[in-house]
């Protein structure tokens, strides 16, 4: 397999179940696929953080305020790996009950990943709500 049929199917399993269990209240999947060495950064569509001390309390304000998530379906429009560099860029569609509250809504979401010890881990993400 190349470098980026195995990030794909990185994608679509790892990546995939660690958001699908952060829209269900656990972050903990999810911080760990997030790299530990600087820079990190999230400019999200509620919140942003920069560093490692805001985004543990990003994703642990996420954990809380995310439950009883009915779907959550990654619509990967673009993707590439270049050397221990990868993107990805595409549609978040989300059913989740956020704050005691169910919503449905699509964010465009980019990340970008490095590859550190052998292992995909993510380094930025920017999300937005898609309107209209």
């Amino acid at each position: 397999m190349s470098d980026r049929d195995d990030f794909l199917v990185w994608v679509k399993t790892v990546l995939y179940e660690a958001e699908r269990a952060l829209h269900d209240g656990d972050a903990a999947p999810r911080r760990a696929l997030w790299s530990r060495n600087e820079p990190v950064s999230v400019l999200g569509a509620w919140r942003n953080a920069s560093g490692q001390q805001e985004l543990d309390e990003l994703f642990t304000a996420l954990g809380k305020s995310f439950s009883d998530c009915t779907s959550y379906v990654f619509e990967l429009q673009a993707y590439d790996v270049m050397g221990d560099m990868a993107y990805t860029a595409g549609l978040e569609h989300t059913s989740v009950t956020v704050d005691g509250q169910p919503r449905t809504y699509t964010l465009r979401a980019t990340q970008v990943y490095r590859r550190e010890g052998g292992e995909w881990r993510v380094a930025h993400r920017h999300g937005d709500t898609v309107t209209g």
